[in-house]
């Protein structure tokens, strides 16, 4: 394939990406490997080319693009080696007209910039949003600890902010490695870890993890209670639940699972009514501290969608806290810079319920926000998260 056909194929990908988030359809990752998927005869060099095209371009315009071309155009402005290749040639792209507009470039689109920096988040904390993430992983100290996985792994690590973390070049194959097989590590944050740690989980505790998803935090969770106590993880997602329990086994973790019913869920949890020791409200949240991973998703988000999320985070939030005992706790978790989806959630929830209390949180990193803490890419070198660990009198 020639570079410049590689220029077209990424323009096509484009088209399909920002078809699927006018419509709030498939991700970017998921459209760009169907794309691919039926188009077998690309090899696997010109795939990674075509997508770090297209991702070049989808980092670099905040809002929607009218088509992949002018997205494209936006990148071929600041790049004169991708704009040569604009050459008219054999699947190649047209040639530049010298009136044919780009792609208006930025970090997000211009409601959601004005929301990110009411919120308190610069221009530089707004760009790194959308920089190449490394990977962290999570060393499973149910198995192994993190100097002896660090001395065996095939490449060069280092450590971060979280007691577990390793952190290695992003795209590292690692769940190829025959270490990940044997459960002797997670792919995880160090941001997300360390909502983990804010917990304070101990060994023969009870916890609840409300919001489990695929079960990244959950696993974190069991291997702080070092196999001693009981970890319960609910969601409303089968598809994503359903793939805790085979990394649970790989893990050695002791996990029980419960899948909730939409607007049904104080009912499913009525033997856990204060009863738990932690509960962890990892809540449904617009994403935007994980643009470094899907930065296409601020093209998603909607002024109404955002309220949608606040509604949510205050439902699931007075869920969790129903099943803390007296003298318990609750970390409440978004991957979210936006004051109304953390600080201004918390505070609601503490304004109306005067026996719970902040807890002052020392994880080694974060910015104090309202009660919690947040972590930016700028800031930290993790995912964007604020998290805050509420205390029941």
């Amino acid at each position: 394939m020639t570079p410049a056909a590689r220029v077209q194929s990424a323009i096509e990908v484009l088209d399909a990406v920002i078809a699927a988030a006018r419509r709030e359809g498939a991700s970017a990752e998921r459209v760009a490997a169907e794309w691919l998927k039926a188009r077998r005869f690309i090899g696997s060099k010109d795939r990674r080319a075509i997508r770090d095209l297209a991702w070049s371009a989808i980092r670099l315009c905040g809002e929607v693009p009218e088509n992949g071309r002018a997205a494209m155009l936006a990148v071929a402005k600041r790049d004169l080696a991708v704009a040569s290749l604009f050459d008219g040639s054999r699947y190649g792209p047209a040639p530049i007209r010298s009136d044919e507009p780009a792609a208006v470039t930025g970090f997000a689109p211009a409601w959601l910039a004005e929301r990110l920096a009411a919120s308190g988040i610069s221009p530089e904390q707004g760009a790194a949003l959308l920089g190449r993430a490394p990977l962290d992983l999570r060393v499973n100290r149910l198995k192994t600890t993190r100097d002896r996985l660090a001395a065996i792994l095939p490449v060069a690590t280092e450590r971060t902010q979280a007691p577990d973390a390793l952190r290695l070049p992003g795209g590292t194959p690692v769940e190829s490695w025959p270490e990940f097989a044997d459960g002797l590590f997670e792919v995880q944050d160090t941001g997300s870890q360390l909502t983990c740690s804010a917990l304070e989980v101990r060994p023969g505790e009870a916890v609840v993890d409300l919001c489990a998803g695929a079960g990244g935090k959950t696993l974190a969770l069991a291997a702080a209670l070092q196999g001693e106590g009981q970890l319960l993880a609910c969601d409303i997602d089968r598809p994503r639940l359903s793939r805790l329990a085979p990394r649970a086994e790989r893990a050695g973790a002791r996990v029980e699972t419960r899948l909730l019913d939409p607007g049904r869920e104080a009912e499913a949890l009525v033997d856990w009514q204060s009863k738990a020791d932690a509960v962890m409200v990892d809540a449904p949240c617009s994403g935007t501290g994980t643009w470094r991973r899907g930065p296409e998703a601020r093209w998603r988000l909607t002024p109404a969608g955002l309220a949608r999320y606040a509604l949510m985070q205050a439902n699931v939030l007075r869920i969790g806290a129903s099943l803390v005992r007296p003298g318990g706790r609750l970390t409440y978790v978004v991957c979210s810079l936006l004051d109304a989806e953390g600080p201004d959630v918390v505070a609601a929830f503490l304004a109306r319920n005067p026996d719970w209390r902040a807890a002052e949180q020392l994880v080694g990193a974060g910015t104090p926000r309202g009660s919690g803490l947040r972590l930016t890419p700028w800031d930290d070198s993790t995912d964007g998260f604020f998290f805050a660990t509420l205390h029941r009198l």
